[in-house]
């Protein structure tokens, strides 16, 4: 059986999918002090500068979204703008992208465990709870999709809740009043807001999801859309509403916010909620299983699209008779998640790291193969309305636009040159791709009819949709 099980998916559930793989939770805990750390006061700003950025990339992406849709949707809009060779590259970075942000989500999930456990005054090693944690993923989403996402948006709306019954405390203690401090650009400047909007482009990542699914889902040429719009729009309101929360909080706090590895435990304790500290963790730590099971989910049906077309073994382009999930991939995708958080921690321990240190590695990394995606989706979106008939001068514009605003995140990666062993990753990231090229390179050569049937069957899908 190769078929996904069709009209499962509503605008609910693919909602849900965006939003746990952009993990509002996993900004609020962790990176918030990291956008602080960068642009200090006006952190929040950075945060609206950045959502405005990803936009345009969200707008490129809906011209093809709101006209043809197929599982592993990024995969196929990028090949049916820009070719086989463009497709498959959007494809590699795509599953690059879902690998490591599910390990940020698996990382996560472990160092907030651990927290729990040790309030129990209980020890587990990490591997058993990464273990936990992928497998548990793997089970549900191998079970149902439905259950899988709606699961995710039960635990993000858990933990998103209590962040915000915090956030109202710490405003009711200062009166509701508006802090001045953060509406000033004094000691501030474009550079440094350009690199917080970086920091916000990183913490957005994910909105696109819900492309992944367009054999399941219920109208995708509209529900999907909506998904991506929508999950922008209520994350980016979040973030820029808990980043304000959390600068006024911690103002006049023995430790600065950018020193803070907990700072909604820190707040808790600061206002007088201790109590909320155990339900905070608790959140936090099932709102990066969400994230994980959300990747897993999402890269899983890249690469069962691209296991159609011959990228990978033909089994992981199988889906399940009986339950219609794409049961191969899915196991591909967690022993891949596995191997690779288990070896890096084993690299870490060694080096006298800690399991923070891979969610902060991993997040970086996976950052590279979105901002790939991005750009190689706004690059094909004109050439596919152009195949179309459907070209006019302002998607030529959004093009160009989005292109520009894509420099921010790529320069902001590699400069300043980050210190080590971050300045390491944009060289692992291009080697990873050269290994897609590479593949490209091998498919042309060896099978050439088959590289022209899927240019053919790509052709014919997103030509037949229509508005």
């Amino acid at each position: 059986m190769n078929t996904l099980r069709a009209n499962c998916l509503n605008f609910k559930e693919l909602l849900a999918q965006n939003i746990a793989l952009i993990s509002p939770t996993m900004t609020a805990a962790l990176i918030v002090p990291l956008m602080f750390g960068t642009t200090g006061s006006i952190s929040w700003l950075s945060y609206a500068v950045g959502a405005f950025l990803v936009l345009f990339v969200a707008l490129s992406l809906n011209q093809f979204a709101k006209r043809t849709t197929s599982s592993g949707s990024m995969y196929g809009y990028a090949m049916s703008g820009l070719g086989f060779g463009g497709g498959s590259i959007c494809g590699w970075c795509l599953l690059w992208a879902y690998l490591f942000i599910g390990l940020a989500g698996t990382t996560g999930f472990t160092i907030f465990a651990t927290t729990l456990l040790k309030m129990a005054h209980v020890n587990a090693p990490p591997v058993m709870l990464f273990a936990f944690c992928l497998g548990s993923c793997f089970y549900i989403a191998y079970k149902d999709i439905k259950i899988s996402t709606l699961i995710t948006l039960g635990l993000e709306a858990f933990s998103c809740t209590f962040i915000l019954v915090l956030a109202f405390i710490v405003l009711g203690h200062h009166h509701f009043a508006i802090d001045p401090s953060q509406f000033t650009l004094k000691g501030t400047s474009l550079m440094k807001l350009g690199m917080g909007a970086v920091v916000a482009i990183f913490s957005l990542v994910g909105f696109e999801s819900s492309t992944a699914f367009g054999e399941e889902a219920v109208s995708p040429l509209k529900t999907i859309p909506r998904s991506v719009i929508w999950s922008l729009v209520i994350t980016a309101a979040f973030f820029i509403f808990i980043t304000y929360v959390e600068v006024q909080g911690t103002a006049g706090a023995p430790t600065t916010l950018d020193k803070m590895d907990a700072p909604l435990n820190t707040l808790a304790t600061m206002y007088g909620v201790p109590y909320l500290q155990p339900i905070l963790s608790l959140g936090a730590m099932v709102s990066f299983f969400a994230l994980a099971s959300s990747c897993m989910n999402a890269g899983a049906r890249v690469m069962f699209a691209m296991g159609r077309h011959d990228f990978f073994p033909q089994n992981t382009s199988y889906a399940h008779p009986k339950h219609g999930t794409p049961h191969v991939a899915l196991m591909v995708m967690a022993i891949a998640m596995f191997a690779v958080v288990t070896v890096a921690y084993g690299f870490l321990v060694t080096n006298g790291m800690a399991v923070l240190d891979e969610f902060n590695d991993a997040g970086t990394m996976g950052a590279f193969g979105f901002v790939g995606a991005y750009t190689l989706i706004a690059l094909a979106a004109p050439f596919f309305l152009k195949q179309r008939g459907e070209l006019k001068a302002q998607h030529i514009g959004l093009c160009v636009v989005a292109m520009a605003l894509m420099l921010i995140p790529i320069v902001g990666s590699v400069w300043p040159v980050p210190a080590a062993p971050v300045n390491y990753f944009p060289y692992a990231f291009v080697a990873y791709l050269w290994f897609g090229i590479l593949r490209v390179m091998g498919m042309k050569h060896q099978k050439p009819e088959r590289v022209v049937e899927v240019r053919t069957e790509v052709q014919k899908l997103h030509a037949a949709a229509t508005t």
